[in-house]
This record gives C-alpha cells, structure tokens and sequence, in this order.
C-alpha cells in the first residue's frame, strides 16, 4: 500500500512512497513545499485513510 506525504496548508502531493523513510529523507526542496512555499516541519502528523 503506497504512503501519500503530502502539504498540510495545501494539499499538494509531496512524495509517495511504498516503504517508511526518514522524514529527512523526504523532506526537499529547502523544506518547503513547492506548491505553496509552506514550511515543512519535521514535526508531523499520521493520518490512515481506507480507500
């Protein structure tokens, strides 16, 4: 099941990934967000949703 990181202020698809990874390892682009130009924390929140 592929995991979705995406923009909590705009909902922008950040990354999808099929395993866990470091946050550090995600996080890009200055830490922000390329669509809204959000800082990305690496603070974060898990959200499951059934598709």
């Amino acid at each position: 099941m592929p995991i979705e990181i995406i923009c909590s202020k705009c909902g922008a698809l950040l990354s999808t990934i099929s395993i866990l990874k470091p946050v550090k390892d995600i996080m890009k682009n200055g830490n922000r967000c390329p669509s809204c130009g959000a800082l990305l924390l690496a603070d974060f929140v898990i959200e499951v949703t059934r598709f």
